[in-house]
């Protein structure tokens, strides 16, 4: 790879990694004059505002068709409906940090939906051991040998809950949005449309939580949107086409690193010893269902 074309998508996956591992914090700074539902309408109107907008300036328009219009609604649903309003109702209760490292649970949640929704293909060893791995890593994040700790169960439930909903969106999306065969900047808009009209009701019914926009909630939640909801896609999709899907994907290594930080300096949030251990097994888990991490006894690791 030419430095030259190295350079050009460095700079975005810096940014990506940075704008996603604060999303947490942004998600806990929102909540201070949002409802989760408000959090999650926010994040998304401003995101299809955005991108709309890079719609119009690229000369391109939405599908017309309703059968692209459904399948895209479906992933709306699995990547920010459901999953936008859990993050923000856990984060009522848990860390930023704590989200942040759960959603580094996605590779492997993604694994999890093609082997058991899906059923396309037979897993690998490889893939077997990262996910059984990745499932110790979690009990290690959680403390389980404590119960959950301060942490409410039905908080916990709600993070794993939203993460599963990203492993199904992924493969969803390959079998039923891919082959529609179109612009990705179009395919994102179309999604973020879909889940802003989605989320109107609720957020009409309990979007507000008190009338007191201080500048750094409502800062967090124009970051929140415009560049995790908005910008990122496009950030995403440029990273792939000049680096390829692997590095790409590999944004997810980045972070709950960069939650990490942030929570502990932005929020004075606490990090117990399990937590940064849990998350690294998380991540070697992941690294070896990918096939980053080549075992002994793996032959051939397949590409995306």
């Amino acid at each position: 790879m030419s430095s030259a074309k190295t350079k050009s998508w460095v700079p975005l996956y810096i940014a990506l990694g940075i704008v996603w591992g604060c999303s947490f914090i942004f998600i806990k700074l929102g909540l201070e004059f949002l409802t989760p539902f408000g959090v999650a309408f926010g994040r998304c109107a401003l995101g299809a505002i955005t991108l709309l907008i890079a719609l119009k300036v690229m000369g391109l328009r939405l599908p017309r068709e309703r059968s692209t219009w459904w399948h895209l609604w479906v992933v709306s649903l699995l990547l920010n409906v459901i999953p936008g309003i859990l993050f923000a109702v856990a984060e009522t209760e848990v860390t930023s940090i704590l989200a942040g490292i759960i959603n580094a649970v996605t590779p492997l949640m993604t694994l999890l939906a093609i082997m058991i929704v899906f059923r396309e293909e037979k897993l690998p060893s490889h893939q077997v051991i990262g996910l059984s791995l990745g499932f110790i890593g979690v009990l290690i994040v959680l403390g389980a040998w404590n119960g959950l700790g301060t942490n409410p169960w039905w908080a916990i439930g709600a993070l794993l809950l939203a993460v599963a909903c990203y492993g199904v969106s992924f493969p969803y999306s390959r079998k039923n949005v891919l082959p529609l065969k179109l612009k990705p900047e179009v395919m994102a808009a179309t999604q973020l449309v879909s889940a802003t009209i989605t989320l109107l009701p609720f957020y009409l019914f309990d979007g507000i939580a008190e009338n007191n926009y201080e500048l750094g909630p409502v800062l967090a939640m124009l970051g929140l949107g415009i560049f995790g909801s908005g910008f990122a896609y496009i950030w995403n999709f440029k990273i792939m086409s000049a680096a390829g899907s692997a590095i790409a994907s590999s944004v997810t290594f980045v972070t709950p690193v960069v939650a990490v930080i942030v929570g502990i300096i932005f929020l004075g949030e606490k990090i117990t010893w399990n937590e940064p251990v849990g998350g690294l097994v998380v991540l070697i888990s992941a690294a070896i269902a990918q096939g980053r991490i080549k075992l002994k006894s793996q032959r051939v690791v397949q590409g995306d």
